[in-house]
């Protein structure tokens, strides 16, 4: 087995000179300033012939179109790589990019174009900030993310040299379950626990960080991946360009190990994960747009501070930084080569399905919201949002008529003793431990939100009790197919590790 090697790269994210249209609430949000940079992360892994680059960048989430322009333009710029075996996944920052593909008229999803649909006649949606010339429009961000990202893999590539390095374990508390269960059966998003009707978190957490370390062959560290169950979205709701929790991790990393070193953080399964503990609830320092959030009477607790600002962003990137330092300090076993074998699956899943009565339904309350609304001066994105569940189930049924299947590119690795598996999902904890379980191999690493966008896949016992994340207008896959998912991978994995 020939020596391995690694090479890292990493691009900046931020458009010179301009304001940035930010991803990942109902309400329209324009960047007013850079708190932390944002960035695309490469990693490229080459042994016996087999190759990998993995690419963490600071985004909502990597569309089809945007991940086809990545591979497309590396193509013209570097040779010697398969563009397929580009993996770009993302951090899920929600003060980032929002991006439309070039041509499109705009970056609306499939739901607030049919809301519009909807609007009485004279009436239209207004948004909560205009875009002017000083901001970038959504079709030119897919345009300068992908070449950046782009860039950032062809450097990783041709940066690659012999190296050394360690898969480790860490421990930091980061996610927890954002999903309330109720006395009725039902369960909401961000869903108020004190009321005697609630009864139980719906799900876990895994407070657990799966490390790989990289060497030059001096044993000089040069970089370290990292692989949260949780998404970037502690300032989920601001309103300037920021790299979350990530982005106070690598800075920590760096005053501590090394100005040079890398940090490639993947989010796993974490569909129903968050960095805010809905037990010990702490309100937001500074209002937010946001209803779902709004607690009538909220409690002082003594507790995490609020997860919906700065203080605590710090404290979670400390949190992560201080265990990576601690996991690096105890590192006794380093390795220079290892048994690289990557697959790339396109698999078919079961397109989950909107039922005539479902369709109906929406229909209904949608022309029932409209009309008792029929003399508000205009629609905005509070509209949106409380009728997003019945315009995505409208839109699932138009497409349903087209296509029963979704198909989703997965990526299978054997590194060494890791396995990595990817998915273009927000997946459900509970799918990712299934295969985390099962699988032969001593780590497992799972990335969601990468190869695409899918939404969320939730597990049927979300899928009961309701409520954002698990409506059917929620993501394009159920728990049926999240089930294959899981055998599929576990099989592919096993079979490598036979």
């Amino acid at each position: 087995m020939s020596k391995i090697k690694i090479g890292w790269a990493e691009e900046t994210l931020v458009p010179e000179g301009l304001k940035v249209n930010l991803r990942g609430q109902f309400f329209e949000r324009i960047s007013e300033y850079v708190e932390s940079e944002i960035t695309a992360t490469a990693m490229a892994v080459e042994s016996d012939g087999e190759q990998m680059i993995i690419v963490s960048s600071d985004m909502t989430s990597i569309e089809d179109f945007l991940l086809n322009m990545i591979r497309e333009k590396f193509a013209k710029i570097c040779t010697g790589f398969d563009p397929k075996k580009i993996i770009v996944a993302a951090t899920h920052t929600h003060t980032s990019h929002t991006c439309a593909k070039p041509g499109a008229n705009s970056g609306f999803s499939k739901a607030r174009q049919i809301l519009d649909e909807f609007l009485p006649e004279g009436k239209a949606y207004q948004t909560l900030v205009t875009a002017d010339d000083s901001v970038m429009k959504p079709e030119d961000a897919s345009v300068f993310v992908s070449s950046q990202i782009a860039l950032a893999a062809k450097k990783a590539w041709e940066n690659r040299t012999e190296a050394l390095y360690a898969n480790e374990f860490g421990r930091a508390a980061v996610g927890m379950c954002r999903r309330a269960s109720y006395t009725d059966g039902s369960a909401q998003m961000w869903g108020d626990t004190d009321t005697a009707a609630f009864d139980a978190l719906e799900g876990g957490n895994d407070s657990g960080i799966e490390l790989i370390y990289t060497f030059d062959t001096n044993k000089k560290l040069t970089g370290v991946v990292a692989n949260i169950a949780c998404p970037a979205q502690i300032l989920e709701q601001r309103s300037f360009i920021s790299a979350d929790f990530w982005g106070r991790a690598k800075a920590n990393i760096r005053e501590k190990l090394g100005k040079d070193v890398y940090l490639l953080g993947l989010c796993g399964a974490a569909g129903d994960q968050c960095p805010r503990d809905l037990v010990r609830w702490v309100n937001p320092e500074t209002p937010i747009d946001d209803p779902n959030v709004k607690r009538p009477y909220p409690k002082t607790r003594k507790a995490d501070p609020s997860m919906y600002d700065i203080s605590g962003c710090n404290r979670v990137g400390k949190r992560i930084a201080n265990e990576i330092v601690s996991v690096y300090e105890e590192i006794e076993e380093y390795k220079d080569s290892a048994k690289l074998v990557h697959m790339v699956l396109d698999l078919d899943l079961p397109l989950r399905k909107a039922t005539i009565s479902d369709y109906n339904n929406a229909v209904r309350e949608l022309e029932y919201y409209v009309n008792k609304n029929k003399d508000k001066e205009h629609f905005d994105f509070e509209d949106n949002a409380k009728m997003h569940v019945h315009t995505g189930t409208i839109a699932r049924f138009r497409e349903q008529q087209f296509s029963e299947i979704f198909t989703v590119e997965t990526h299978i690795i054997r590194f060494g003793d890791v396995a990595f598996s990817t998915n273009p999902f927000e997946l459900f904890l509970d799918f990712g431990n299934r295969i985390k379980a099962r699988s032969n191999s001593k780590q497992t690493f799972i990335v969601q939100l990468c190869g695409g966008s899918a939404g969320y896949l939730p597990t049927e016992k979300a899928e009961k009790a309701g409520h954002y994340s698990a409506y059917i207008s929620s993501g394009y896959v159920g728990h049926e197919g999240g089930d294959l998912f899981v055998r599929k991978t576990v099989s592919e994995i096993n079979k490598m590790f036979e």
